[in-house]
């Protein structure tokens, strides 16, 4: 893997058809899995925000959105790449995100998954006028992340700051 002068590593892509992804450099080792720290720590809420405010790598699910179809034969014309938001019958809307490519594909097998810190995902729930953030809606143990808790997230506040 190269690296960029004075950044690190450069980031990997997923190359298709002339688009890529582009995997940030952070994450370049990634291999997709759920961190182990989180089996542990399903067992005490308390443990679970310790994860989320150490910046635990999450992953949000990319999924293509149909905006054309060709009119005689249904194929697929033109789409865009969006992350998911799930919008709740009293108007509350949520980011998803995942633990790991497993909990991912329990949801959507189609989905392609981006790696960010648990304060990225917060900021960027925020960013989109969402209340929160949903983490693996198909298990193994769903949560929310919503409140002072995400506000703190988004922020970056870590138990040291």
């Amino acid at each position: 893997m190269s690296e960029s002068p004075g950044t690190g590593p450069a980031p990997r892509g997923v190359e298709g058809l002339g688009r890529s992804i582009e995997t940030p450099a952070a994450f370049a080792g990634d291999d997709g899995r759920a961190d182990p720290r989180w089996e542990a720590a399903y067992a005490d809420a308390a443990h679970v925000e310790a994860l989320l405010r150490s910046g635990v790598r999450l992953l949000v699910p990319i999924v293509a959105v149909l905006d054309e179809a060709d009119a005689e034969t249904g194929a697929d014309k033109s789409s865009h790449m969006a992350s998911v938001s799930l919008v709740q019958p009293d108007g509350r809307r949520g980011l998803l995100a995942f633990t790991g490519v497993e909990s991912l594909a329990r949801w959507d097998p189609a989905a392609r998954p981006v790696p960010v810190t648990s304060h990225q995902v917060a900021a960027a729930a925020l960013d989109e006028g969402a209340d929160g953030v949903l983490v693996d809606l198909a298990g193994p143990v769903r949560f929310a992340i919503d409140g002072e808790l995400l506000r703190e997230l988004a922020k970056g506040i870590t138990p040291e700051t």
